[in-house]
């Protein structure tokens, strides 16, 4: 997985997909694809119970991240969107 530095680059605008490992009986990816990362951020944050337990990760462009890159996206000072009240 991508594990990116505070002073590096990232694209919040570009297209971002989720895929979430559910274990339920047997094991199956649950995917969602956003028009920006930003947004796929948000919501594995702010609206997913549990991020780390899920075996979340998030695709955007030739990059993956997994729930700790996912965390350290949203806590960057240059997250473009209004972070929730839950963080």
């Amino acid at each position: 997985m991508t594990t990116k530095g505070e002073t590096e680059a990232f694209d919040y605008n570009a297209p971002a997909e989720l895929f979430m490992s559910k274990r339920k009986g047997r094991s199956r990816i649950v995917y969602r694809r956003f028009t920006t990362a930003a947004e796929a951020i948000r919501f594995a944050i702010e609206d997913l119970p549990a991020v780390h337990t899920l075996g979340i990760w998030m695709e955007a462009g030739d990059e993956r991240f997994d729930s700790d890159g996912i965390q350290r996206l949203y806590d960057r000072g240059d997250y473009p969107l209004q972070r929730g009240s839950s963080n």
